[in-house]
C-alpha cells in the first residue's frame, strides 16, 4: 500500500501537491489523527523538515548515492541528532507512512453507530479514491509519481515499507478486539489495501491518468471488499 502517504517529493508540507492532498485529508477525514500539543507539533515539523531535505536529495541523485551525513548537513543538524529522529536511513524517505500506520485502526474505532468495521474501511478507501489520496495509489501528481518511482525502484525502501505495514496490521488487530481471529482479519484487510494501491500505481506508472484509472479502481475495491466479506471460498462449497 502506498501509504502514507504520505507523501512524496517534498512531503506533506511546504506547498507540495502531496502536502495539499494530505492537508485536505486531515481537514475532511474524521479518521485523521487528533490535534496535538504545540511541543509535539514542533517536533513533527522538525521531522518533516529533515525528511523534506532528504527526499529532495534522494529524488535528485538516488537513494543509495546520498549519505546520512549529507542529509544532516542539508538539514543543518548533526548526524547523531538526525539518528535521534530517524533510526534508519530508510525512515528518512518513509517517515510519512508512519502517519498512516494506525489509519485503518482509527477508521474502525471512529465508525458510526451500526456500521461494521468492514463497511467503515470500504467507505474510507472509496473516499480516498475520490480524493485521489496518494495512499490509495490513485494520484498522478508529478511529485507523487516521482516518489513512488523512488520507492519501488529501491529494494531497501520496499523492504522497510513492509515493517510499516506490519505495524498497521497490528494496530488494526487491536482495534478489532485482539486475538487470532482479529489478527487474521487485519492481515487480510491490510493486504487488500496494499494490493489495491499497488495496482492503481502500476496502471498510472504505465501511463494512464488518475481519471482514467478511477472507475476501474472503484470496481476493484468493491470486488475486494465483497471477497473480504464472503471469505476465500465461494458460497455453497464445503
Amino acid at each position: 500500500m502506498v501509504m502514507s502517504g504520505e507523501k512524496a517529493g517534498g512531503g506533506n508540507g511546504n506547498g507540495s501537491v502531496a502536502g495539499a492532498v494530505e492537508r485536505d485529508r486531515e481537514q475532511a477525514d474524521p479518521a485523521a489523527p487528533p490535534r496535538v500539543s504545540l511541543r509535539e507539533r514542533k517536533k513533527q515539523l522538525t521531522y518533516r523538515a529533515i525528511s523534506d531535505a532528504a527526499i529532495a536529495m534522494f529524488l535528485e541523485r538516488g537513494f543509495d548515492k546520498v549519505s546520512v551525513a549529507e542529509v544532516a548537513a542539508a538539514a543543518d543538524i548533526s548526524k547523531p541528532t538526525l539518528f535521534r529522529y530517524f533510526p534508519a536511513k530508510e525512515d528518512l524517505a518513509l517517515h510519512r507512512f508512519a502517519d498512516h500506520e494506525d489509519e485503518a485502526a482509527r477508521v474502525v474505532g471512529g465508525r458510526g453507530p451500526g456500521e461494521s468495521p468492514l463497511d467503515a474501511l470500504r467507505r474510507h478507501f472509496l473516499a480516498g479514491l475520490d480524493r485521489r489520496d496518494p495512499v490509495t495509489g490513485l494520484s498522478d501528481a508529478p511529485q507523487v509519481l516521482a516518489f513512488h518511482r523512488l520507492l519501488y525502484g529501491t529494494p531497501s525502501l520496499v523492504a522497510r515499507l513492509y515493517a510499516y505495514q506490519g505495524r498497521s496490521e497490528a494496530a488494526l488487530a487491536r482495534a478489532l478486539g485482539g486475538g487470532v481471529a482479529a489478527r487474521l482479519a487485519a492481515g487480510q484487510v491490510i493486504a487488500v489495501l496494499r494490493i489495491l494501491a499497488e495496482e492503481n500505481w502500476r496502471r498510472i506508472d504505465a501511463g494512464e491518468s488518475a481519471g482514467t484509472v478511477y472507475a476501474g479502481a472503484v470496481q476493484a475495491a468493491e470486488e475486494a471488499f465483497v471477497q473480504l466479506r464472503r471469505g476465500l471460498e465461494p458460497e455453497g462449497r464445503g
